[in-house]
């Protein structure tokens, strides 16, 4: 079994940045104190729609997002809530924590054994979830694509008076008998930390930050006893020439969660590109929305 097996997440391809007089990436974040650390956010929409609360992956700020999914909610009728994932974008660099050797991680994982982690994918979720609180909001849409999947299917276990419904995009329950990524992903993985920190960053990714959230993604392991336990509506959303977390991951977590519904999209790989991102929100909408009238 070789590392690969369990690196469930990498750079998500930069969304359209189409222009909207609503959300802007350029937004100010205010930041808040969430369980210890300083949590940068920022909202979009009214306050009195459904709220939909967005989690980023492996690296990514909220930037990475993008404008046309922000807009796409909000002109639909939703109030959107981003944030940036400890470790990223205006969030705190938790550097204090120290810089974990990846490859002995991934071996005490491999044979089984318990090892320590500077934080877990249990307390990147309850971030979310205190933001919520912080924010006065009872419950809300969980979105989390990549790594941001994982966190939100936590949420939407752990905290299922707090999840309306899940959305997966591009996740993984973490299953060791999933397919591995591509060579050519695993050799830009290894080699993530000879980029351009500086221009990297300008798009909202902080290399930095990779030691400790792919510590916390080897700590968590297979979860798939988690996300079968979810009961929230669920929609599983998936790239059909994803290279990174191949199709069966997105198949698998949609066949754990009973009454789930999955949806592959072509021309898709781990990324939302522009061609294929009208059809991806039209589906989420849609999704939302069908949720709002059942209510």
């Amino acid at each position: 079994m070789r590392i690969t097996r369990l690196i469930f997440a990498v750079l998500i391809g930069i969304i359209s940045t189409n222009v909207y007089s609503t959300y802007s990436v350029d937004q100010k974040t205010t930041s808040a104190d969430i369980n210890g650390v300083s949590i940068a956010y920022t909202t979009s929409g009214n306050k009195e729609d459904p709220t939909v609360l967005m989690i980023m992956g492996l690296m990514a700020s909220h930037k990475v997002w993008g404008e046309e999914i922000v807009n796409d909610l909000v002109d639909s009728g939703y109030q959107v809530v981003l944030f940036d994932n400890r470790d990223t974008g205006d969030s705190e660099k938790l550097d204090r924590l120290g810089k974990p050797n990846l490859y002995w991680k991934f071996f005490l994982s491999y044979l089984g054994f318990d090892f320590s982690a500077p934080y877990t994918l249990q307390d990147m979720a309850e971030d979310g979830v205190a933001l919520l609180e912080y924010l006065d909001i009872d419950e809300a849409h969980i979105v989390g694509a990549s790594m941001g999947g994982m966190i939100a299917q936590i949420i939407a276990a752990n905290y299922p008076d707090k999840t309306k419904s899940l959305v997966s995009i591009m996740s993984s329950t973490g299953a060791p008998h999933l397919s591995e990524m591509s060579e050519r992903n695993e050799s830009t993985f290894r080699n993530i930390e000879d980029l351009d920190t500086e221009n990297i960053r300008s798009y909202g990714f902080f290399p930095e930050a990779m030691p400790r959230q792919l510590t916390a993604i080897f700590k968590a392991g297979d979860r798939s006893e988690i996300v079968k336990s979810i009961s929230v509506p669920t929609l599983v959303q998936h790239g059909e020439e994803d290279t990174l977390l191949p199709q069966d991951h997105g198949e698998h977590t949609a066949q754990l969660i009973e009454g789930s519904k999955y949806k592959v999209y072509k021309n898709m790989g781990h990324n939302l590109p522009p061609e294929v991102l009208p059809l991806v929100m039209k589906d989420m909408i849609s999704f939302f929305k069908e949720i709002e009238r059942s209510i």
